[in-house]
């Protein structure tokens, strides 16, 4: 006879980030507990995110996400498996959060960002904002949307392509290089807030800094061989290739100067 006994587990949050407090203090997880962090595209760099996030004990996380998984995005997301092909991705990765902290309060936003519906997206108050997406008009939303409500912002640019992840670098967006994304988000911002130098003539003035902190990869981008154009793998899949170790790498140090800026709070209160 077969007896089945079915022992509910017992959640110790404590003990789950103990790793957590130990090394930035307890005050410090106990802002993240209270923090709200907004990740906008669960893809192959947000999806990293939003786990470090989970894992690192914060209390509410916003995911932003319209997009499926697909067969294609195994290579390089953490929440596509083969359990979970054609499922949503917020949805796929809110069911990882569940798992990882159930005390996580999970907002899921199934759309994606435009000019025009990002304030009827973003109601919340946020400790910070992470831009995962390679849509450039929608990232230049999200910049402008963050400089106007003075939330902070980290801009991650394109992970495709690359392979060096060495080559990781973090800073004000003005000096990203080996980035065409970044290179084109930078100069719609600029012209949106009608920076200074447009009124210069003079070719060899400095560009000043633009304020917003991006990552990207010191690397020239490597073009694939073979084009496909008929090939069908969900969306944004017909680009560059892309490896696991750069676009989880993107995904953990955006997600760390999340965590490090929710910090800074703690100590510019003392």
């Amino acid at each position: 006879m077969l007896l089945v006994i079915k022992i509910e587990m017992i959640v110790n949050l404590e003990r789950r980030f103990h790793g957590v407090s130990k090394l930035y203090g307890e005050d410090a997880l106990n802002l993240f507990k209270e923090s709200h962090v907004a990740v906008i595209g669960i893809g192959g760099v947000g999806s990293w995110v939003v786990e470090s996030l989970a894992r690192s004990g914060i209390g509410t996380i916003t995911i932003v996400d319209l997009d499926h998984i697909s067969e294609s995005n195994i290579n390089r997301q953490i929440h596509a498996m083969t359990s979970t092909i054609g499922k949503s991705k917020i949805t796929s990765m809110a069911d990882r959060i569940a798992e990882i902290n159930p005390s996580c309060n999970v907002i899921c936003k199934d759309d994606f960002i435009s000019q025009d519906n990002i304030n009827e997206i973003l109601t919340d108050k946020y400790s910070v904002i992470i831009d995962c997406i390679d849509q450039i008009h929608a990232k230049l939303a999200i910049s402008l949307f963050s400089k106007i409500n003075d939330y902070p912002l980290f801009i991650c640019g394109g992970a495709g392509g690359k392979t060096d992840f060495f080559s990781l670098k973090s800073g004000d967006i003005s000096l990203a290089t080996h980035d065409a994304l970044l290179s084109k988000l930078r100069s719609k911002i600029r012209k949106s807030f009608d920076f200074q130098y447009y009124l210069n003539k003079n070719k060899n003035k400095r560009k000043p800094k633009i304020g917003l902190c991006a990552l990207w990869f010191a690397q020239p981008t490597i073009y694939p061989n073979i084009c496909n154009a008929n090939f069908s793998g969900g969306l944004a899949c017909a680009g560059y290739g892309s490896l696991v170790t750069c676009t989880a790498s993107m995904g953990f140090a955006a997600a760390n100067l999340a965590l490090n800026n929710i910090v800074m709070n703690i100590k510019k209160s003392v």
